[in-house]
């Protein structure tokens, strides 16, 4: 199988997805797009298509950020969802797909960064792919904003800070508004690059300070993530 990446910025790194597609033995290979590396062009080689997080939103102009071309992004999003393969999208990611689907992103009504619990719906607690996750569980958080809701959607997570943590939009289709792949390594690079952001740290309730940052532990929610994936994989191995 072969995973294939979008990755805005290099302290946005793949993480914890890419240790498991390593694992699973599958051909990575990537668009990072802050070195210029193009988009592709098809899908049609494409399993696993994962569209990683960034500063920008879906909103941001080439003429605001070269590297990061909003519409292409959601034009090979589409395609990959249209062609039946499996798509997530990680914060900046899963706004891409939601407006790639014709919803809207919108600001979170809070920010949020460090490690916070995500509580799970009564439909994201039965779900399959879910149901190891029980009713609540600590991830990841490093964002403003929040992926849009098409008519199908349905939430499987949310935050005391923000309603859409985790949706599925089809059986294949995941956006991940919070970080489960996060490792002690990305976090210090996301610290490098959140100066501004943290030193408010106090004027937010949902915002870690660097110390607290640097001390979590994040291997417990990467092995939740691995066993969402591994579920999602085997979702993909019989599709039609």
């Amino acid at each position: 199988m072969r995973l294939h990446f979008i990755v805005h910025e290099d302290f946005e790194a793949p993480g914890a997805y890419e240790i498991w597609g390593k694992m699973n033995n599958f051909k990575i290979t990537y668009s990072r797009v802050y070195l210029n590396e193009v988009l592709p062009t098809s899908v049609e080689d494409i399993d696993f298509f994962i569209v990683m997080g960034g500063p920008q939103s879906p909103d941001t102009t080439l003429d605001v950020c070269p590297h990061f071309n909003s519409l292409a992004e959601q034009v090979i999003i589409k395609k990959a969802i249209e062609a039946n393969k499996v798509v997530i999208g990680v914060c900046l990611g899963s706004q891409l797909i939601g407006e790639a689907l014709g919803a809207k992103f919108e600001h979170s009504p809070e920010r949020e960064i460090g490690k916070f619990p995500i509580m799970l719906t009564e439909y994201g607690i039965t779900h399959s792919k879910f149901s190891h996750l029980g009713k609540m569980t600590e991830v990841g958080h490093w964002h403003n904003d929040m992926p849009g809701l098409t008519p199908n959607a349905k939430i499987i997570a949310f935050s005391a800070g923000c309603p859409r943590q985790i949706i599925e939009y089809s059986k294949l289709v995941y956006g991940l508004q919070c970080h489960m792949e996060l490792t002690s390594e990305i976090v210090e690079l996301l610290i490098q690059h959140s100066e501004v952001e943290l030193n408010d740290a106090h004027n937010y309730k949902f915002v870690n300070t660097r110390e607290e940052l640097r001390k979590h532990d994040y291997q417990k929610m990467n092995q939740n993530l691995f066993i969402f994936l591994d579920k999602l994989k085997e979702e993909y191995s019989k599709r039609s």
